[in-house]
């Protein structure tokens, strides 16, 4: 049992667990390539993130004329992806001691995310974050990706948890809006700085401007138990 009641606490992957963007990013400059786009570039990436890879394919093949099946494109960008995955992604090392410092609190815990479960699972394999997050849900296995609340809302139900008692962690806008819509508190921490400002950003109970640089487990840690709700004794 946690000093503060034990709520659950749920994490994005991508950008927020581990820095994964530039391998998403060199997956899908690598199929575009492919497919005649030659020139997509990391501040058209930037456009994506937060949004799951299926429908950022879709929105591929709608903007560039793509004549191949999304089904195809998604198929190839989950391939390039999990290749690029395997060789070299990396946790952020506050955000390892922050689930480390929350399981030796009994603090249940998810990740939910807009990437596929064979990139969630080998993620979080890679990174030995396995070890404390054995419960994922990915977009894939719900009706509506982020910014609907299905991801958390499904995250909540494999732990057993009111949603209301959740805590999620993301690092995009439409998590931000999906937890808001979830009825979860939220800790932003934004992977685009000059997306800070976003209105979805506004509805988090603590945003860390800075992104990543500005995170640490024990501020995080802290703030969950100054404002964790007050239980029936």
């Amino acid at each position: 049992m946690s000093t503060f009641g034990a709520p659950a606490v749920i994490f994005d992957l991508d950008g927020t667990l581990v820095d994964s963007e530039p391998n998403y990013y060199e997956a899908g400059r690598q199929i575009l390539a492919e497919h005649g786009v030659p020139d997509f570039t990391w501040a058209d990436h930037e456009r994506y993130v937060g949004i799951s890879t299926q429908e950022t394919v879709a929105r591929w093949k709608e903007l560039y004329g793509l004549r191949a099946p999304v089904e195809e494109l998604l198929a190839a960008k989950n391939r390039r992806y999990l290749e690029l995955a395997r060789a070299s992604t990396s946790a952020y090392p506050e955000m390892r001691t922050f689930v480390e410092l929350l399981a030796g609190e009994g603090v249940p815990m998810a990740v939910a995310s807009g990437s596929s479960p064979l990139a969630i699972d080998a993620i979080l394999a890679g990174t030995g974050l396995d070890t404390y997050l054995r419960t994922a849900v990915s977009a894939d296995e719900v009706a509506r990706g982020k910014p609907a609340p299905d991801v958390f809302l499904e995250a909540a139900r494999r732990l057993g948890a009111d949603p209301a008692d959740c805590v999620v962690l993301e690092d995009a806008a439409p998590g931000a809006a999906a937890a808001h819509a979830a009825g979860m508190r939220c800790i932003a921490i934004p992977y685009v700085a000059a997306q800070a400002d976003a209105p979805e950003f506004a509805t988090a109970g603590l945003l860390l401007r800075g992104g990543q640089a500005e995170f640490t487990a024990r501020a995080a840690y802290d703030w969950l138990v100054r404002t964790a709700p007050e239980r029936p004794r």
